[in-house]
């Protein structure tokens, strides 16, 4: 693991690994999940890229300030770890809240993404899950992370997965579970303060884009995704069927090949542009 200090002073921990000489890939994780949410994704993606994992500020072992939180500036978490490794320009995968912070960096700071791939996430609030996310917040101040309990941890696991091996099992919700609780509520603050106004702005987004979710996933379901690619200019869907919200583990391998068959075309388009251009200064 390496790290870097962010400008107000937070350190944040972060991984490489994957190919040397690979396309960069900044891979964001999402509420209560650190870098180890992408564990199903490290072969697959580590093939062809260089990727960069970062622990969010209140998880994993980057530090736990106190809240409060902002999507805008664990987005300049994870653009940090681009610069401390020399990165000008990568390709941004987002997952749920890391989704947004995704959507924050294509929208506010365009010049850093390559492309992005937007996993079961949205770009609006709607009522019933600000008041979830708040019940979630209140659950765990009173009693701890383990007040969450199944019901709650119902709303990660899709059906097919609880029905065939429990919670328990669940590599996303064993992560939550170990978060401590005052970051997590933090993290929760970030997403409810966060305004719908960014969604206003989706459309100045230029480059590539996978909206990709699963269509069993209750907690940002498949019209979220639907709304996000019909916002943002040429973006592609992609639905996996019978996956919820923790599609990069509950279809490890259709979500890999989503993804990898996406990358590699922008890259395959990007020399193709690039081609002509180094002809005529040669």
């Amino acid at each position: 693991m390496s790290e870097v200090v962010v400008d107000d002073g937070v350190t944040i921990h972060y991984d490489v690994f994957g190919r040397r000489d690979g396309p960069p890939l900044l891979m964001i994780q999402g509420l209560g999940t650190d870098s180890r949410g992408w564990a199903l994704q490290r072969l697959a993606f580590g093939r062809k890229y260089r990727c960069y994992t970062l622990d969010n500020r209140g998880t994993g072992r980057s530090d736990r300030p106190p809240g409060p939180y902002s999507l805008d500036q664990m987005a300049l978490d994870a653009l940090a770890v681009l610069d401390a490794e020399g990165v000008e320009r990568a390709h941004v995968l987002g997952a749920s809240m890391g989704g947004v912070i995704a959507q924050i960096i294509g929208v506010l700071h365009p010049e850093r993404s390559r492309s992005l791939v937007l996993a079961c996430t949205a770009c609006r609030h709607h009522e019933w899950r600000r008041e979830l996310l708040q019940e979630w917040a209140d659950a765990v101040d009173e009693g701890g992370m383990a007040a969450l309990g199944d019901e709650a941890l119902e709303w990660l696991v899709g059906p097919r997965l609880r029905k065939r091996f429990g919670i328990w099992l669940n590599l996303l919700a064993r992560i939550v579970l170990q978060q401590p609780p005052e970051p997590f509520i933090a993290q929760i603050a970030a997403i409810l303060d966060a305004t719908d106004e960014l969604r206003l702005e989706l459309v100045t987004i230029r480059v590539p884009t996978l909206v990709i979710t699963g269509s069993q996933d209750s907690l940002t379901p498949v019209g979220d995704a639907e709304e996000l690619a019909e916002l943002i200019p040429h973006a592609r869907l992609e639905v996996l069927g019978g996956a919820a919200h923790g599609l990069m583990v509950e279809a490890p391998n259709g979500f890999n090949d989503a993804v990898v068959r996406f990358l590699t075309d922008v890259d395959a388009l990007d020399a193709a542009i690039e081609a002509p251009q180094e002809a005529e200064t040669a």
